[in-house]
């Protein structure tokens, strides 16, 4: 008998005879309708964002193309990966190249390009964060994880108050990424380096 069977055997021995234990399973739930879509949502989404130290622009939908051309335009380059089901009155008509997935790109492939732009699944306004299913739009998982600048676009019904509104209406058999802020990570001294595991600018275009 090894040291884990002995363990086991212990706690077996302690709790034989003992009561079940009823465990709690009131979780909150999604808001009420009435709390989705509104104004103040927008608002803290967009603030939680921020947070995170990434761009945020609130722009009404006409707008949109004029902030996605700035701000791809900022990055000094002009290569930017499109997934399919993009929404093609959102991109620039001219000084950019898109690029497709299609064949698949390599992990050198998205090395080199400057960037991707999609759109989201779901956007939660109390924790900042943005969920991508590999929907319409926003491509396969690698996509949005090697490029080193994402930019974002989320339509108004698409925020949501909580987690669990995000949970209620996504799907967990597709591949969820959440994203909150553009990727960071500290070592044991605090040192905080950006771009270890995901993109290092993130740019968030919220449709109002």
């Amino acid at each position: 008998m090894n040291a884990r069977d002995v363990i086991l055997a212990r706690v077996r021995a302690a709790t034989e005879g003992a009561p079940p234990v009823e465990i709690p399973r009131d979780y909150r739930g999604p808001a009420p309708a009435s709390q989705t879509a509104s104004p103040e949502l927008a608002e803290l989404v967009a603030d939680r964002i921020r947070h995170y130290k990434a761009d945020v622009h609130v722009v009404d939908e006409a707008g949109v193309a004029a902030v996605v051309a700035e701000a791809l335009a900022g990055r000094g380059a002009g290569r930017f990966v499109v997934p399919e089901g993009f929404p093609r009155e959102w991109l620039p008509p001219e000084g950019f190249e898109w690029v497709g997935d299609e064949p698949e790109l390599t992990a050198s492939d998205l090395d080199a390009v400057d960037g991707i732009v999609t759109t989201c699944a779901v956007a939660v306004a109390e924790t900042g964060t943005i969920v991508l299913d590999a929907g319409p739009g926003q491509g396969r998982r690698a996509l949005t994880l090697v490029p080193d600048f994402h930019l974002c676009v989320v339509r108004p019904e698409q925020v949501v108050a909580g987690v669990p509104d995000a949970v209620a209406r996504l799907d967990p058999a597709r591949p969820l990424t959440w994203i909150s802020g553009p990727s960071a990570t500290s070592d044991i001294e605090l040192n905080r380096v950006e771009g270890v595991h995901g993109p290092r600018t993130l740019v968030v275009v919220l449709v109002r």
